[in-house]
């Protein structure tokens, strides 16, 4: 450990001043958060991290409290000649820190993270699949009884009630800045007018990110991504859960391809949240 270098770090709660910050530590590793993610991040939940003597951000960690019994944690990034010193570790404990200490947290880990957040007490109880498609084809699906439209406010409720069911806790505040950001949010009625899923899609550096999708069906999530991927010429990313082998089949069909299958990670449980089986895409890794 460098104990220099130790002695000269003060962990702090980032704001929106030190946003430009946080964006240059993600690029330093490689990942695409901007102004927007970090904006929604810090809307809807809190971002820890240490700054040096001279006021450089050299790691962070992001906290998304939910409304019953869950969080997710993030966004855990250490520059590269700050490691070794427990940064990542002191971030992370400080999210956890700031909320109740009975509630289940989870965060999807890089392999390298992954050895860390055991001996913190985190358990692998799933994964994820990060795909990533260059070049989308359209699915061609068969005509259903049902329609897609553009998101009203009136449609506000419904969504956050579905992504309840779905993700397995209630997320208002993070869904209202969620679409507030978007690039597109749709939803899906059926042959009577009940609204039965919905999607949104976010416009990053370098993907169009697809997610949350909420369907009650592959077909219809394959629909919904349809919908979100009309018109966009670059490269499109979607983290899908595990269990959904029919829609994977199908968006492998499209053009994407499965880059990693990260470990999603539990504290003070041993289970995922109870779902309904319908959450096709997630919102990004840092949201769960």
């Amino acid at each position: 450990m460098n104990t220099s270098k130790m002695s000269k770090v003060n962990l702090v709660q980032f704001d929106k001043k030190d946003i430009p910050g946080l964006i240059e530590l993600s690029e330093s590793v490689g990942w695409d958060y901007d102004e927007h993610e970090i904006g929604t991040v810090m809307s809807s939940g809190k971002v820890f991290g240490h700054k040096n003597t001279e006021g450089e951000i050299v790691s962070s960690a992001a906290i998304i409290p939910y409304e019953a019994n869950f969080a997710s944690i993030g966004m855990v990034i250490v520059n590269k000649e700050y490691r070794g010193m427990g940064l990542g570790k002191e971030a992370t404990q400080q999210c956890m820190n700031s909320i109740s200490s009975d509630i289940a947290i989870m965060l999807i880990s890089t392999e390298d993270g992954k050895p860390l957040y055991e001996k913190m007490g985190f358990k692998i109880v799933d994964r994820v699949h990060k795909y990533i498609c260059d070049t989308y084809s359209n699915s061609n699906l068969p005509n259903r009884t049902v329609t897609i439209e553009h998101y009203k406010e009136s449609d506000l409720h419904k969504i956050i009630e579905l992504d309840e069911d779905a993700f397995g806790d209630k997320r208002s505040n993070f869904l209202k800045h969620r679409i507030n950001q978007s690039e597109e949010c749709v939803v899906v009625k059926d042959y009577i007018g009940n609204t039965i899923g919905f999607g949104l899609s976010i416009l990053g550096p370098i993907n169009l990110i697809i997610g949350p999708i909420v369907a009650p069906d592959a077909q219809v999530a394959s629909m919904i991504l349809d919908k979100l991927t009309i018109g966009h010429q670059g490269k499109l990313r979607i983290d899908i859960p595990s269990g959904n082998e029919v829609f994977i089949e199908a968006v492998e069909k499209c053009g994407f391809v499965c880059v990693s299958n990260p470990s999603i990670m539990i504290f003070n449980s041993t289970e995922m949240p109870q779902r309904n089986g319908e959450l096709f895409g997630i919102a990004a890794q840092v949201f769960g």
